[in-house]
């Protein structure tokens, strides 16, 4: 017997689209950004402590991770790997002293918004009395 998966409402499902959008279009012009190499990018990665000559790489796995997150049968491993990558984004953030609240917030509205439009994820995460 097949499972049935519950139904989302259209305010939250259009709601959790919300949430996921904002953070898809930082991470994707931040990605576009490392490819482009636009004047003071350089200043960026030093700063960070990061040899410039990672943009591209990181660039290109921001874009892949977000393609990933925004196919909804591969949703939860793109947030999974979303996660990771802004585990280390704050993670170097927090080394040189700089302010990290962006990204642990994008990673909120990645988590907040996929909960809100699956209701897989509402299944294994269940928030009931």
């Amino acid at each position: 017997m097949p499972s049935v998966t519950p139904s989302v409402s259209k305010a939250a499902l259009w709601t959790g689209r919300i949430m996921s959008t904002l953070p898809v279009l930082l991470l994707t012009f931040s990605g576009i950004m490392k490819l482009a190499h636009p004047p003071g990018l350089d200043e960026g990665f030093a700063h960070l402590g990061i040899p410039v000559s990672q943009a591209l790489a990181l660039g290109i796995l921001e874009l892949a991770c977000v393609i990933v997150y925004l196919v909804p049968r591969t949703a939860f491993l793109g947030a999974i790997l979303l996660t990771g990558y802004l585990g280390g984004a704050t993670a170097i953030h927090v080394r040189v002293g700089d302010p990290f609240i962006a990204t642990p917030l994008a990673g909120v509205l990645i988590w907040g918004g996929l909960y809100l439009r699956d209701p897989r994820l509402r299944a294994l995460i269940p928030f009931t009395r």
